[in-house]
């Protein structure tokens, strides 16, 4: 990215097209002296533009105002939130022009600033200077561009409660506590002569383990979210004629699926994608899992099982008039299904027939008559909200940069704390946990490359 960072930025930061509303951003040592040649306030006597004399506000504000456009006959109607000083959302001196939205008025608008000494902002110049400038550290900066990618209320709470800075919190936490057992450590090297005694052993293991449990949940949710993606996965799964085909054409609304009696019918996997109260969900309907051993069921047993560790879900269908021979091999399949599956809901299907060999106790279904579909549905949604606070705060794109770090960081402490119960010597701890605060702060950005400025920031759009 080389761009000068006091340079005079501005964008349009609202969204394209017709409203109520649009806002215009500048940022820059020049911001508001830019914003002040074309806006002029509604009370002529106030000095926040532009900003010449120490006399002028030093606060946040709010102005009313308006704009000559060229080409436009009337003035525009402007408010501008003003922000003096570094403490903006950027750390320069800002300026907001909110106006009505009109994609000719916001251009012209635009126009007119870079007439007046502003350059256009290039995709996520907002947030590199507020990251620069320490406003917010590498894990919120993506957090950013988690709230504008996100596409469901599960993303959207997720990359909100990251640029909350818990996750950040969290971090500088555990960096903190290996700085202090670091320096403790090389202090006691500095003076290996002396009776002094620096490091409390007790202490440093104890900060030391906190550190390696934040960090092994942190790395969970990482590898955990790293499995998630944009879609929740749903897999219907279960024995041939077990009602599979019938269930996914209930839950699809359409008839996806061909249904028949006969015992097979579906050898391969059908997909629907579902939009249920917000969340996008991909549902698929697998092959009937059985004891055959021909090569077509042997491919479909594979790809089952590959479905299984991929999914959010695994709903296994037990049909209600299932021999007790069937539901016996139907039990060992669903165990097999649940020691290789994140979750699995076991359900009764066919509960229309009248006299059904398997127990009532479990969720129940008919695709014939609809009986418990909608419970069904609201069931499926309840186990994937569990998911979804189960994955955490990290987002999928800070997920994918950071789980080497954290992994590395974590085993760092893993051997540190080895060493210390092996009472090593502290040259040795020492090194540990230089390498792990190297990869701690790789995490939280504080130890970054053009490249990967480059990579995050290039993916944002402009205006943010």
């Amino acid at each position: 990215m080389s761009f000068l960072l006091t340079d005079t930025i501005a964008a349009a930061a609202s969204a394209p097209g017709p409203g109520e509303r649009a806002v215009v951003r500048l940022s820059g040592d020049d911001a508001l002296e830019v914003a002040g040649r074309i806006f002029q306030p509604d009370d002529a006597g106030d000095s926040s533009f532009p900003l010449v004399t120490d006399a002028a506000p030093r606060v946040p504000r709010r102005l009313c105002g308006s704009v000559t456009l060229a080409h436009v006959a009337v003035p525009l109607p402007v408010d501008a939130w003003v922000w003096p000083t570094g403490r903006s959302y950027t750390g320069q001196p800002s300026v907001e022009l909110h106006c009505v939205s009109s994609p000719p008025l916001v251009e012209a608008l635009l126009a007119e600033l870079y007439s007046h000494g502003a350059r256009p902002a290039r995709a996520g110049e907002f947030t590199l200077r507020a990251f620069l400038a320490g406003r917010i550290d590498l894990l919120q900066a993506e957090a950013v561009l988690g709230v504008i990618d996100a596409t469901d209320d599960q993303q959207l709470s997720a990359a909100l409660s990251q640029l909350a800075g818990g996750i950040s919190e969290r971090i500088a936490a555990s960096h903190e506590a290996l700085l202090i057992d670091l320096a403790d450590l090389e202090a006691g090297l500095d003076f290996v002569d002396e009776d002094i005694e620096f490091v409390d052993r007790r202490q440093m293991r104890a900060r030391l383990a906190d550190a390696e449990a934040t960090l092994d949940a942190l790395l969970k949710q990482s590898d955990e979210r790293m499995h998630s993606g944009a879609q929740a996965g749903i897999v219907l799964a279960g024995l041939p004629n077990a009602g599979k085909s019938s269930l996914f054409n209930a839950l699809a609304g359409e008839e996806a699926a061909i249904v028949s009696p006969v015992r097979g019918t579906t050898r391969d996997w059908l997909r629907a994608e579902l939009a249920w109260n917000g969340r996008r969900i991909e549902l698929r309907d697998t092959a009937g899992r059985d004891d055959l051993n021909d090569d077509v069921s042997a491919s479909a047993r594979s790809g089952t099982e590959e479905r299984f560790v991929e999914a959010d879900l695994v709903v296994w269908c037990t049909a209600a008039d299932f021999s007790p021979a069937e539901e016996a091999l139907d039990s060992r399949e669903r165990e097999q299904c649940q020691r290789i599956a994140r979750q699995v809901l076991h359900v009764l299907t066919k509960s229309d027939l009248p006299d059904p060999h398997t127990s009532r106790s479990l969720p129940a279904v008919s695709s014939l008559t609809g009986e418990g579909i909608d419970e069904l549905r609201a069931l499926i949604e309840q186990r994937l909200e569990q998911r979804g606070q189960h994955l955490g705060e990290l987002i999928g794109s800070t997920a994918a940069r950071c789980r080497d770090s954290l992994r590395a960081a974590r085993d760092a402490i893993r051997r540190a704390l080895a060493l210390v119960d092996a009472n090593a010597g502290d040259e040795l701890i020492a090194i540990e946990l230089r390498f792990g605060l190297e990869q701690t702060g790789h995490v939280a950005g504080q130890a970054t490359t053009d490249d990967l400025l480059d990579r995050i920031f290039s993916r944002f759009c402009i205006g943010k």
